[in-house]
């Protein structure tokens, strides 16, 4: 190797390193403040409030629950701080239309629940996938389809629900025609006296994360956490989707789900039910580590976000996905971390 090579490939290799610093060294930062994040003692007063929910499937409402299975649900849920069921009733249309032959036991379910539950309340869960990152989906951006989401859930709270919960993905960070729709939505069930409650995304863990994340994958993942503070104001009830976050070690998954409760209480209004998701689900891929995202850390985490962040909020609680999905430990988990 000549001498002018041999300078070429050093410089080459100093510039690799550099370039390796730049990209590990924010991660390896960012990863140490999650884990320090998940460390701390828990206030003994950051428990369960009595506003929990939980995500229900459409077995419920198509004929495959039967009176056993609610019996099972009740005994299930007794003396937990769970109120709110989002039963799914959907899914929507790309239109933004809802047939009624999606949910033809829905009335069973709602009587049934109001005299064996006193307290409970049945939200109708109605979502679609949007057209934001394919061809195919409902669009937000058309007049018409959002009209006809105003229609449907006009139509499934003639049905008898006490609520309806709308869970719409992937839903991009400062969507002006989503805002317009939940104005829409909130004119309705306020003059119902229905609460309007939706599923929300995560929310920047780093300052304009979701701009990074969109310009390069085309997906942002992440809201502003402006905007998520935008969308709270306008529902009664706002429930993080705090689960599918890429963490590999329950330390990390913990810590960010302590950041993720703070960044919320900062924005969501005092009016309104803040929920944090719980993983009540078990799945191995990229998105979602079954070891690492535990309901013990997520409950941990809330906990220790609710406790540095607001400790005396009353309107929190927590959101468990999804009931289909559960296993014993996940219960367990809930029951003696948060009660």
């Amino acid at each position: 190797m000549t001498g002018r090579w041999k300078r070429a490939w050093r410089r080459g290799r100093w510039f690799a390193l550099g370039l390796a610093l730049v990209l590990v060294v924010p991660v390896l930062a960012a990863g140490t403040a999650l884990r320090l994040n998940y460390t701390g003692e828990l206030r003994e007063d950051a428990k369960t409030r009595g506003k929990d929910a939980i995500w229900l499937g459409h077995a419920w409402v198509d004929g495959r629950k039967k009176d056993a299975d609610l019996i099972a649900f009740a005994a299930r849920i007794k003396d937990t701080g769970i109120r709110d069921l989002y039963v799914h009733a959907g899914p929507l249309e790309h239109d933004g239309t809802l047939p009624a032959e999606r949910y033809p036991r829905a009335a069973w379910l709602i009587g049934a629940v109001h005299r064996t539950m006193p307290g409970i309340r049945v939200h109708a869960w109605l979502g679609d996938v949007l057209a934001t990152e394919g061809p195919n989906g409902l669009r937000l951006e058309d007049a018409g389809s959002r009209a006809a989401v105003v229609t449907s859930a006009r139509q499934i709270l003639d049905e008898g629900f006490d609520g309806v919960h709308f869970d719409l993905e992937p839903l991009h960070s400062d969507d002006a025609h989503y805002l317009s729709l939940l104005d829409d939505l909130r004119a309705l069930t306020k003059a119902r006296e229905a609460p309007l409650s939706v599923a929300a995304h995560q929310i920047d863990p780093l300052p304009a994360a979701h701009s990074v994340l969109g310009a390069v994958s085309g997906s942002e993942k992440w809201w502003s956490q402006e905007f998520f503070g935008q969308v709270a104001r306008r529902v009664d009830q706002i429930a993080v989707m705090s689960y599918d976050t890429w963490m590999p070690l329950e330390g990390l998954y913990g810590g960010y789900v302590a950041q993720q409760t703070s960044l919320a209480l900062e924005v969501t209004p005092e009016e309104t039910d803040l929920l944090m998701g719980l993983p009540f689900f078990h799945e191995d891929d990229l998105g979602h580590h079954e070891s690492a995202e535990t309901v013990a850390a997520a409950v941990r985490g809330a906990r220790l976000g609710l406790g540095r962040t607001d400790p005396d909020r009353e309107r929190f609680g927590l959101a468990l996905y999804v009931d289909f999905a559960a296993e014993e430990r996940d219960w367990t988990a809930y029951r003696e971390g948060w009660h």
